[in-house]
């Protein structure tokens, strides 16, 4: 029997599931009421009351809806670093895994109009521990929907790879998402990805644009990239930055170009251009304004006392990372931003975008149609 639920599964890591989820969830929260959620197999996980294990994800979604299912129930299974040796050893059960995750599913479901469940990763994720996201999908008996990054040629070939999955389980594809479509090739692809969809009768249900916003990581984000705690603004570790700038200059030419909302990467020897910085800011303050702006900086030996308590006096965040200004530089534009509970702004973004641009009779199948 067909059940009031759909499978999220992704093409890969990083293509955008999880703010997918968020906007699904709260549509369909609007239109069909009460909304289940389930992560059948985690890997990053995180610790809440009685000392219980959930993924991430699980965390996000029960804290942010208020989901009144409890947490083993929505995120049963949860694959650690050096689980999958210790399943190779024989210490665990796929087969009793699997049967913790029905059990969830059968918790959850029976007390929502509708259940997402979302999957880890692409869609043969958890195969080595035979709970790959095509097994799980075709065990629950559900359909699924697949994300994807948009492009035309390279997303085509990704979904190959994860549509055969699914066909060897014998798993239906109730439609595909495209996420980050690029303004300037929505029209493009919403043509012409439907034709080449053509060959497997799978539908494009949703295209959604790309917002840099979703992308930009947090003061927090940067404290845990560098793993160390603002020497000040504790208070702003949400602020995001409308841009990041490495500067070894001259402090004339610093004062001349520095701007508002901007991550500046110096080093910590650099005290003319902290001094400029904060003085930037005193500036703004005095005239009301917040120049929103915060600071990483960079070298082998951290600031010195004296330019600690000048950069205390001012409210703006200030990390120390022990490494070059290079380094820095490179690990912030390879770094991810994921979404965080405490980011509302992101959040409700996240949700706007989805809203917007999803099929939700499409997604949500022929018994339940939302309007």
């Amino acid at each position: 029997m067909t059940k009031d639920a759909i499978f999220i599964a992704a093409t890969g890591q990083n293509v955008g599931k999880t703010t997918i989820c968020l906007g699904v969830i709260a549509a369909l929260q609007k239109r069909i009421g009460k909304v289940g959620f389930i992560k059948p197999v985690g890997q990053h996980h995180v610790k809440v009351e009685n000392d219980i294990s959930v993924d991430k994800d699980a965390y996000l979604f029960k804290k942010y809806f208020d989901l009144d299912s409890p947490w083993p129930s929505t995120s049963p299974v949860i694959i650690p670093a050096g689980f999958t040796r210790r399943f190779l050893d024989g210490e665990f059960s796929s087969e009793h895994m699997l049967d913790n995750i029905k059990r969830s599913f059968q918790e959850i479901s029976s007390e929502h109009a509708f259940t997402v469940v979302e999957g880890t990763g692409h869609v043969g994720v958890g195969s080595i521990v035979n709970l790959s996201n095509a097994r799980v999908a075709s065990e629950l008996g559900l359909d699924m929907v697949i994300i994807a990054s948009a492009g035309l040629g390279s997303t085509h070939d990704e979904l190959a790879i994860n549509i055969a999955m699914c066909e060897k389980f014998g798993v239906k594809i109730r439609g595909i998402i495209l996420n980050r479509v690029a303004q300037s090739k929505k029209e493009m692809i919403e043509k012409y990805f439907p034709i080449s969809l053509d060959k497997w009768n799978v539908p494009l249900i949703g295209s959604v644009p790309y917002d840099p916003f979703l992308s930009k990581p947090t003061v927090k984000d940067f404290e845990v990239l560098f793993n160390n705690t603002l020497t000040s603004g504790e208070p702003h570790r949400l602020r995001h930055f409308e841009s990041v700038r490495l500067f070894a200059g001259s402090v004339n030419a610093y004062r001349k170009e520095i701007e508002p909302n901007q991550l500046v990467i110096t080093p910590a020897s650099r005290e003319d251009i902290i001094l400029a910085t904060l003085e930037k800011h005193k500036e703004m303050a005095e005239s009301g304004l917040d120049f929103q702006g915060g600071m990483i900086l960079t070298g082998r030996h951290s600031p010195g006392k004296e330019i600690q308590d000048e950069i205390r006096r001012v409210d703006i965040p200030i990390l120390y990372a022990p490494i070059t200004s290079y380094d820095a530089m490179k690990k912030i534009t390879s770094f991810i931003a994921k979404i965080r509970l405490e980011d509302v702004m992101k959040i409700e973004k996240a949700i706007h975008l989805v809203e917007n641009n999803v099929n939700f009779d499409a997604l949500c199948g022929p018994r339940l149609h939302i309007g």
